[in-house]
């Protein structure tokens, strides 16, 4: 089944898109001049509410980690590529945005998902808050297991995220297998990085209070000092805590963050070592997911409450040393160790309402859960820079290990229920303690060579994986070993970067693979019931081509990316499952970001994506599109410094996410959305304390909506209107 875009979608796409080149025409003469003139950063950003812009780019001039901030503080100039280091998104053959702590704080995001709202290409595939964030890049599912720390895997807390002790959340679409190693759950469509804060050059003692709608309140701790003759040595703490009533009727959260950052940056030695303890805990309900009985219903109130009575909780803890030391001017050896212990109990997941009908009849199965995971994660690696005649090579020697042990046991009741007169459903016991049921061994080698030509005018980058992957599962009851393998694969990666007029315009193209544990056949009507496949590889290809005014900046990608499945095959009288099948997405990505004048910014972007089956059990679905890939999604955010008062800055941003259908068969879909946020903030001095009032409201007509699909005929559960309204106060 094809659908059009009705003319509602075509009007919204078509004036996105005039609105954007309306502003970019009369801004390339403007951002040419300002280009030419080569202002430093400071100057760049001196006309724009410096609070936070200036303590972020202190930072980015001394610490080699980070990129500096891009005109307007939204985004960064670059980000981390892993092993090929921190690059410029001009000298970047990827697809990869920056968000900075000042987006995390003018947004007052709380979770991923709330600054991941900027980006066209990403959409949440868990519901509005749910206790695990899952997202969707590319067409493809991505797990909070693909969301890195500092460069590594593992280490990230496995329910929501907070971001208070965040610097940056850098997005890379499309594979990374060459680049950061294989993660826990081989995540295809992109992933996901966050850079811990550092203590800048200045004294920082900020306090945040924090009110949501709901009744949920909340304070933050911000404190960061230098010490020694040059500064030489930093502290950063962040303190959370927030407790309260959520979106969900009658429901209750309660979170707890406590962190730390210590570094040292000599000369030539850079050592840091983070930890922190992040707890989550809610009460009386949460967010549901829901599949239909016979086709799609009108989405619930948002604030509807399936799970009366249920609780969860998890916890975090984790701590991550990671040290570089210059032998000279061109030779860098760096390493890194961490550590993350991961426990939950209640109800985790499976927050399901099934069978959902015309009448709101529904079914739920909440599960009483308890598990656990213990990480330990390892890199290792060396730099050299050389040449040889006229081409400067980076050439790269790493290495990494990601060992995790898990266990998870859980009882389940069903229970009848309605979504317009909810019950307080039954659950299962406590299961008691979780035994061990999975092992996962993650090891790898790479060798990558970065060579520049023409005074950096053209880079080529060559680079190879040689990946490990090891696994074992074992029965919860019995503790018997059902299943394991132990095999390895090689990933390629070619990359380039062509700058033909100059450092304003970038044309990249790549080819890069994925890579993803086996699959385990878990049907149990199936005849090779219990077998595990090879590790799989997926690829992309993509092109595309980068554009910088100076000011504003664009980036136009095109892709492919063909990812193996598992499909059914008829045998005798009856079927294996084979991973013969497979699944490609075709797309072209638009963003842009920057300021369009000294009172404007503009962030988003337009994101087109082509799903297919291409092969499946006897040709069934072939040519279908896959659940939860929507053709068209379109991010578009504008900032606005209100000429009467340069301290009030107004904000507004608008997603739209087209139909998209919600089982293979392609019988069920849901309709497209549009929903829009407004905010305001104001900066101020009440007897010499800086002091930043904010406020938004998200949802801001209250839209009931099934925002996308995260599994085969799921439909997941767009949030309320929520108000949110802070105070931060610099001492």
């Amino acid at each position: 089944m094809k659908r059009k875009l009705s003319r509602t979608e075509k009007s919204l796409l078509y004036a996105l898109l005039g609105s954007s080149l309306f502003w970019q025409m009369p801004y390339a003469a403007y951002a040419a001049e300002e280009t030419a003139t080569e202002q430093p950063a400071e100057k760049q950003t001196e006309p724009l509410a410096t609070f936070a812009l200036e303590r972020v780019e202190v930072i980015a001039k001394r610490d080699k980690t980070l990129s500096p901030v891009y005109t307007g503080g939204q985004v960064a100039r670059g980000g981390g590529l892993g092993l090929l280091g921190n690059k410029d998104f001009m000298d970047t053959p990827f697809n990869l945005t920056s968000y900075t702590v000042q987006t995390i704080e003018d947004q007052q995001a709380r979770t991923l998902y709330d600054v991941l709202r900027n980006d066209p290409s990403v959409r949440y595939a868990s519901s509005d808050g749910h206790i695990r964030e899952n997202f969707n890049i590319r067409g493809f599912t991505i797990t909070a297991e693909e969301v890195a720390f500092d460069g590594m895997y593992g280490l990230v807390p496995k329910s929501h995220t907070p971001l208070e002790f965040v610097e940056r959340v850098e997005v890379l679409k499309g594979p990374s297998a060459l680049l950061n190693g294989m993660s826990p759950n081989g995540g295809v469509g992109g992933s996901i990085n966050l850079m811990p804060k550092r203590a800048g050059d200045e004294p920082l003692t900020r306090l945040t209070t924090d009110y949501t709608s709901g009744s949920q309140w909340g304070g933050h701790i911000d404190i960061g000092r230098r010490f020694g003759e040059d500064n030489e040595w930093g502290i950063r703490f962040n303190g959370v805590y927030r407790d309260g009533e959520t979106g969900v009727e009658d429901a209750s959260k309660k979170q707890t963050l406590a962190s730390v950052g210590l570094d040292y940056r000599g000369e030539r030695w850079r050592v840091s070592l983070d930890a922190y303890t992040s707890k989550e805990k809610y009460e009386n309900g949460s967010p549901s997911n829901y599949s239909f009985a016979d086709g799609v219903v009108s989405a619930p109130d948002n604030k509807t409450n399936l799970m009366r009575g249920i609780w969860g909780e998890t916890k975090s803890e984790a701590i991550l040393l990671k040290t570089e030391y210059d032998m000279n001017d061109n030779l860098s050896v760096y390493a890194g160790i961490g550590k993350q212990k991961h426990t939950y109990a209640g109800n985790y997941i499976g927050n399901h309402g099934l069978n959902l009908d015309a009448q709101g009849n529904v079914t739920v199965f909440p599960a009483f859960h308890r598990g656990y995971g213990d990480t330990i994660s390892s890199e290792v690696g060396v730099r050299n820079k050389f040449q040889t005649g006229n081409v400067q090579h980076q050439l790269v020697l790493s290495a990494n290990a990601l060992d995790i042990e898990s266990g998870t046991h859980f009882n389940r009741i069903s229970t009848s229920s309605n979504i317009y007169d909810p019950v307080t459903p039954a659950w299962g016991a406590d299961p008691g303690s979780a035994p061990k049921t999975a092992e996962t061994k993650l090891s790898s080698i790479a060798l990558a060579d970065t060579l520049s030509f023409n005074e950096d005018k053209v880079q080529f980058t060559l680079g190879v994986r040689r990946q490990n992957v090891h696994t074992k599962s074992f029965n919860a009851s019995t503790g018997n070993l059902t299943a394991k393998y132990d095999e390895s694969a090689t990933t390629p990666a070619v990359a380039l970067v062509v700058k033909p007029w100059g450092a304003n315009v970038s044309l990249y193209a790549n080819y890069i693979e994925g890579l993803s544990k086996g699959s385990e056949v878990t049907d149990t009507n199936a005849l090779n019931y219990g077998e595990v496949f090879k590790p799989f590889k997926s690829k992309q290809y993509e092109f595309g081509v980068k554009w910088d005014l100076g000011k504003f900046a664009n980036t136009l990608s095109f892709y492919q990316i063909e990812k193996p499945s598992l499909v059914d095959v008829a045998q005798g009288s009856g079927y294996i499952v084979s991973d013969d099948g497979e699944q490609r997405s075709r797309g072209i990505e638009w963003s842009a970001f920057g300021v369009i004048n000294d009172k404007v910014r503009l962030l988003g972007g337009i994101a087109f994506t082509r799903g297919k089956y291409t092969k499946t059990e006897d040709g069934l679905y072939e040519g279908n599109t896959p659940f939860g890939v929507p053709k068209y999604q379109i991010n578009l955010g504008a900032e606005w410094d209100t000429p009467w008062n340069p301290g009030l800055t107004l904000s507004a941003r608008a997603v739209y996410t087209s139909s998209q259908y919600i089982n293979s068969a392609n019988t069920m879909s849901i309709p497209s959305w549009v929903r829009y946020d407004i905010g305001a903030r104001y900066k101020t001095v009440i007897n010499k304390t800086p002091i930043t009032y904010r406020a938004s409201v998200e949802n801001l007509f209250n839209k009931n909506y099934w925002s996308g699909s995260f599994s085969n005929n799921y439909a997941t559960l767009g949030g309320p209107r929520t108000f949110k309204l802070s105070a931060t106060m610099d001492f």
